[in-house]
């Protein structure tokens, strides 16, 4: 009798077991369905709203806000079924681009050396529309969706932390204890104890950018000496207002990505797309002194040190083979690298400084605090963040927020720190330096531009020649909600 219950034991446990791993399963599995409101119709209108604002516009809108525990959740729930109803659609429309790639390769195959080379064209013009729409159909699951919604999350919490630590900041100001936090000798900027052994990175960052150069994984640098001078000398004076303790070389790339990254050493690389999204000087010094503190603060070094690195160079060595070989899904990917789906950001992935969440909030800190000494507005990095957040268009902005995460937490630091700072009459939004440079950047952008639309057609070494430009499934402007209204919908064959 013992044993028999005991083996009724086990069976029962065995039947938990499948009952559990089928929970697992079905609740793992995507949304094939719109996902349904949660919200009155009013309430989430709004909320849609809301989400849709810059952060600076929701941290003084939040506080004098109704919104109710279950209204926020309601909306987390909506945010979550959304994208992963968007992500399976995505997910689909590039499974389908695959098949359809395998259907006309194996027409090729099955044709053989009968084929007439007027279809033989046709049919390798529509292999590489079919692998560039693939690309587009990777980007968008792997980058602009998670991007897109984690910036809906962060609002969200927004919405529901910001008016208690609001009171919090104010209590700190009034009793003083902001004084404690680290790094709160800003008088002492340029003679702090930070990182002593600055120099000994600089090795290793010409070692970084020599072996980017040899995979061709840099894009080359605007030719254009005005700008180039203007943003050196707008780097170098934050430079002296900082503890960057060598020399800083800083370059301007040519390519449309919004982003700016730094290597150990003092070397410091802004795309010029960057330099066409910032408004004003102080949101591209705040960008500056933000790229500045990684290279002060030796973040890249400490992730040398983790050997987060090496995977780097790796990944570039992959780009440069699929390039300069033209392999299996070159005509895809090289597309997406070189005309404005994630650039240079593939090649250095996250691992080079964006990846840490202390790194990135420890930069944050600290180019607030140069931009403001150098005598510029600090919120001007804050207002760029929100920019490249609410801005229509969440194609662009993708590389900003893949290497600058966007979580609440940083927002909240950030505003923290801009209102421990003493207040400075007069700060610098805009100089007319600054509006001389964006009337260049407009001229070298159509330069730039043309000159990629020639190498548009012939994409890789190999590659079909005479085929129509390669279609894009969705505009650099389309929002993510446009994206994955689009993609909800039968896509037409992106082969001819």
């Amino acid at each position: 009798m013992k044993m028999r219950t005991k083996k009724c034991t086990r069976f029962q446990l065995f039947l938990l077991i499948v009952s559990i791993l089928t929970l697992a399963v079905g609740c793992s599995q995507k949304r094939t369905k719109p996902p349904q409101l949660g919200l009155a119709p009013a309430v989430h209108d709004e909320m849609q709203q809301r989400l849709a604002q810059p952060y600076d516009e929701l941290f003084d809108a939040a506080p004098d806000l109704k919104l109710s525990p279950s209204d926020l959740e309601a909306m987390r729930k909506h945010v979550r079924e959304s994208q992963d109803y968007c992500t399976t659609n995505a997910k689909a429309a590039a499974k389908k681009f695959e098949t359809q790639t395998d259907d006309r390769l194996a027409e090729l195959k099955r044709l053989g050396n009968k084929i007439e080379e007027g279809k033989r064209h046709d049919l390798h013009c529509q292999i590489q529309d079919l692998r560039s729409a693939k690309a587009q159909a990777d980007v968008l699951t792997q980058q602009l969706i998670p991007v897109a919604f984690d910036n809906s999350r962060a609002k969200i919490e927004l919405l529901e932390k910001w008016p208690s630590d609001f009171r919090s900041i104010q209590a700190e100001i009034k009793s003083e204890t902001y004084l404690t936090r680290r790094w709160s000798n800003v008088n002492e900027i340029g003679f702090r104890d930070m990182e002593k052994d600055q120099k000994d990175d600089i090795k290793r960052g010409q070692d970084a950018v020599r072996e980017l150069q040899q995979q061709s994984a840099m894009p080359p640098e605007l030719d254009n000496k005005a700008i180039q001078d203007y943003v050196n000398t707008v780097a170098l004076r934050i430079a002296g207002n900082s503890d960057l303790l060598i020399p800083l070389k800083v370059v301007v790339l040519d390519s449309k990505e919004v982003n700016a990254f730094a290597l150990p050493g003092g070397f410091l690389f802004v795309q010029r797309g960057l330099l066409e999204a910032a408004d004003d000087e102080s949101e591209l010094a705040g960008v500056l002194a933000h790229e500045m503190s990684h290279i002060a603060a030796r973040h890249g070094y400490k992730l040398m040190k983790k050997a987060m690195i090496s995977s780097i160079f790796y990944q570039a060595a992959q780009v440069a083979a699929i390039v300069l070989t033209g392999g299996v899904g070159g005509v895809g990917t090289y597309y997406a690298l070189q005309y404005g789906f994630y650039g240079l950001g593939f090649a250095l992935n996250l691992n080079l400084l964006g990846v840490n969440r202390d790194y990135e909030i420890e930069a944050d800190q600290l180019g607030i605090q140069y931009a403001w000494k150098t005598g510029y507005d600090p919120g001007g990095f804050i207002r760029f963040f929100d920019k490249m957040a609410s801005k229509e268009g969440n194609v662009v902005g993708a590389s900003w927020f893949r290497t600058h995460p966007v979580f609440y937490d940083r927002m909240v630091r950030a505003k923290r720190e801009i209102s421990f700072l003493p207040k400075k009459e007069q700060a610098i939004l805009q100089t007319t330096a600054f509006e001389e440079m964006k009337k260049l950047l407009k001229q070298q952008v159509v330069k730039s531009n043309s000159e990629q639309d020639k190498k548009r057609p012939t994409l890789l070494t190999g590659g079909e020649q005479g085929c129509a430009a390669t279609k894009k499934l969705y505009k650099d402007t389309d929002s993510i909600e446009a994206i994955c209204a689009q993609f909800a919908e039968p896509l037409p064959s992106a082969g001819r």
